[in-house]
């Protein structure tokens, strides 16, 4: 489901294992692994320090130690179905696949900042690319370029493969999952 880039490195969250991977973005090999913090994990972003990733099922965005996988700590998000996560330097933004809204939110207190509809009705992958937001969706199926002062789309695209969900973007190339196939496709954006 999940999907991050942490500067050398892609992580991935598994639904049906319920482990949190570190992959070697060029052979895609896993270099290690360790349990998620729930059985619904969705999102994953990372800070340059922790990595973040939202439960779908508690409603919850948990703080993680990379290095050990521990909990540090966790915040309920304002809606029922937290999905995808991106990380803008500052702040974090999470997308809620029930409401089809993106919100930008305090990563310290999980206070809401701003929020804005998603462009189609099932948002699932979000990354954030320096300017961008970037989002999945498996509905449309499409991959959108948002601005993420306005929520205007940018751009759009038709992804690899059909189930689009988690997206990293890693300075040049972005990355989506594809939970019906099991792959992780690099994708070359201008």
């Amino acid at each position: 489901m999940g999907l991050t880039f942490d500067g050398k490195h892609l992580w991935h969250c598994d639904l049906d294992t319920e482990l949190i991977y570190q992959i070697d973005p060029e052979t895609g090999a896993v270099l290690r692994s360790f349990a998620a913090p729930s059985v619904n994990t969705r999102g994953l972003t990372f800070d340059g320090k922790y990595l973040w990733v939202s439960d779908s099922g508690m409603n919850l965005i948990y703080q993680v130690d990379p290095l050990t996988g521990l909990v540090l700590r966790s915040f309920i998000t304002p809606n029922e179905d937290p999905r995808g996560l991106a990380f803008d330097g500052k702040h974090l933004w999470h997308i809620d696949s029930h409401t089809n809204w993106i919100y930008q939110s305090d990563r310290f207190t999980g206070a809401i900042l701003r929020s804005f509809a998603a462009p189609s009705t099932d948002p699932m992958g979000l990354t954030f690319d320096g300017k961008y937001l970037w989002n999945s969706d498996v509905d449309a199926p499409r991959i959108y370029q948002i601005d993420p002062e306005t929520g205007a789309v940018i751009t759009d695209f038709a992804p690899p493969t059909w189930a689009a969900r988690g997206l990293a973007f890693d300075g040049k190339h972005l990355y989506e999952v594809d939970s019906a196939l099991n792959l992780i496709n690099q994708i070359a954006v201008a």
